[in-house]
């Protein structure tokens, strides 16, 4: 693919420090600067060869070719517009989990063209540098949203470093990417962070609760180790969407419910069984 000089990542936890990872495998950029706002992650980031240099976004901006966003929605909400209005012909990208939002609110901006909105779907339950993976991403789809708003340069460069680290590329809109998100991710922490509350309530003994843990429980709730400063915004703006399926995922919950109740266990055995469906799609 085309390599730059320089691409400048600005958070670099658990994605962009991943990401920072991989543009170096590849050797996708001579030069990754890192931002963030805590002064911890780019110390631990430099110490840990994920980016060369670190400094100020706004020294950064003029040095780079691609400024990528891998910091919660709500941030880059407050910074992209300032970062397109300092930019030329530098290539700038999103990696957030909603999408909505954000195209809207630039969607007038006189450089709007040189932004690409992507979400890869990929992550752990884990945050900051030190939870960067090596070869992440790879297998992974990565969903492009709006690709007809931005220009043929910053789309195809965008598209191709996505290609080069190893993910699959779908393009949709940010209203149906929103959508879908809510069904197939943000539900699942949200599920999750609910049953780990609950255990927790019910269940004091810590050690109880290690012991006794299965693996199915492990994996259910693994998402309830999620950073709440990246999940209360993903929530917060893509709030009607989630409120839909989780409407939904009530009244499936009161469905299996009232079966205990009623000792419809017939009617449980189906339920289990409409679910089993999901083999089709999830082998």
């Amino acid at each position: 693919m085309m390599e730059v000089q320089c691409v400048t990542i600005i958070g670099v936890g658990l994605i962009g420090g991943s990401l920072a990872m991989r543009l170096k495998e590849k050797g996708i950029a001579q030069r990754i600067i890192g931002v963030d706002n805590n002064p911890n992650h780019l110390k631990t980031a430099l110490e840990l060869g994920l980016v060369d240099d670190v400094m100020a976004l706004d020294e950064a901006i003029p040095l780079s070719d691609v400024i990528i966003f891998a910091i919660p929605v709500d941030a880059t909400m407050s910074v992209l517009p300032m970062v397109l209005d300092k930019v030329d012909q530098q290539i700038v990208i999103d990696l957030g989990s909603t999408k909505g939002a954000m195209v809207n609110l630039i969607k007038n901006h006189p450089s709007r063209k040189r932004f690409v909105a992507a979400h890869p779907m990929w992550g752990t339950e884990y945050s900051g540098p030190e939870a960067a993976v090596k070869g992440a991403f790879e297998f992974k789809t990565v969903i492009v949203c709006n690709a007809e708003e931005s220009d043929s340069r910053a789309l195809d460069w965008a598209k191709e470093m996505f290609s080069t680290i190893g993910m699959n590329i779908m393009e949709m809109s940010a209203e149906a990417h929103d959508i879908h998100a809510a069904y197939i991710s943000h539900i699942a922490h949200i599920t999750s962070f609910a049953l780990a509350n609950t255990v927790l309530e019910k269940e004091h003994e810590d050690q109880a609760i290690f012991a006794l843990a299965s693996a199915g429980f492990e994996s259910t709730v693994r998402l309830a180790k999620s950073n709440p400063q990246m999940w209360v915004p993903i929530l917060k703006q893509n709030k009607e969407n989630i409120l839909d399926v989780l409407n939904e995922h009530i009244t499936q919950l009161r469905k299996f419910k009232s079966c205990l109740e009623k000792e419809n266990w017939d009617y449980l055995k189906q339920l289990m069984e409409q679910a089993n469906k999901i083999k089709r799609i999830i082998k």
